[in-house]
């Protein structure tokens, strides 16, 4: 992992890019809950990162044994509308800064011609303001999921038990792992499937109001209460104020000349303290 590059990603510089690439992802989100059976923890509303951008996944079209799969494609900066049974070459959707609502409509009419109508609520993408959309800081933001997903995805290999898959949540635009301790939580319904497991949640944030940059989050549920007397490998610190957990800032990330293994450090100290007192 000591190639993984992270270049600069200051949230200022492409705030509004952003919150462009973050709107499409939501209406990926939903349509993708609309067509995908319910899944544990809202595990079907989440997107997957490829070797190109974020996918719904393949999603079987009603009435069918057809699937489609909507891809942002990061690099080449278009929606592709793939259905698995399609003669020719998959439907394209340049991603230029159109407003949501143009968005909305030009997937969900290209959905129309195959027959399909997601059932999403259309007024969640209403806005007809016009977006911003920097392909440089939207390919520059990809290398920097792409290379976080890989690092989860070697962490969560090293886990025992059960873990949700490496998925973007649309709504705070973090790419995230959970890990189940496998304990459940005492004093809580069983059959709560938020709140019934003992769980920590791995994740890296482009920056919110909380933070206006970058950063990698780990947080525990329940939060036991001595996990923050334990030490942490540098960069990372705990975090108590906003919300309990440990925090990484990005840029202290990149100071380091192997960031990867650096990031693993983190991941793997913070996950051991927990579980030490997960008992």
């Amino acid at each position: 992992m000591n190639n993984v590059s992270f270049p600069p990603l200051p949230l200022s510089e492409w705030h509004d890019t952003r919150d462009t690439l973050r709107g499409y992802a939501q209406l990926l989100g939903k349509i993708r809950q609309s067509l995908t059976p319910p899944q544990p923890h809202w595990w079907h509303v989440s997107l997957r990162v490829t070797d190109t951008g974020l996918t719904t996944t393949p999603m079987l079209i009603p009435g069918t044994e057809d699937t489609v799969e909507l891809r942002l494609d990061l690099l080449n900066h278009n929606l592709v509308i793939e259905q698995s049974r399609a003669r020719g070459a998959p439907a394209t959707l340049a991603l230029s800064g159109q407003s949501i609502r143009e968005f909305r409509d030009q997937v969900l009419e290209r959905f129309a011609a195959m027959g399909v109508q997601p059932e999403i609520d259309r007024s969640l993408f209403d806005s007809d303001q016009p977006g911003v959309y920097d392909p440089t800081a939207v390919t520059r933001y990809f290398q920097v999921a792409r290379a976080i997903d890989a690092i989860l995805k070697q962490f969560q290999g090293e886990l025992a038990g059960k873990t949700s898959p490496v998925q973007l949540w649309p709504h705070h635009f973090d790419l995230s792992l959970v890990w189940f301790s496998g304990r459940k939580v005492p004093d809580v319904d069983p059959a709560d499937e938020e709140y019934a497991d003992e769980q920590m949640a791995f994740g890296f944030s482009t920056g919110d109001e909380g933070f206006p940059a970058p950063y990698i989050y780990i947080t525990a549920y329940p939060w036991p209460e001595q996990l923050s007397d334990m030490p942490l490998p540098a960069p990372a610190r705990w975090h108590l104020e906003t919300w309990k957990g440990a925090l990484v800032m990005y840029d202290a990330l990149r100071e380091f000349s192997d960031p990867a293994t650096a990031l693993l450090s983190v991941l793997r100290a913070a996950q051991q303290a927990a579980a030490s007192l997960m008992r």
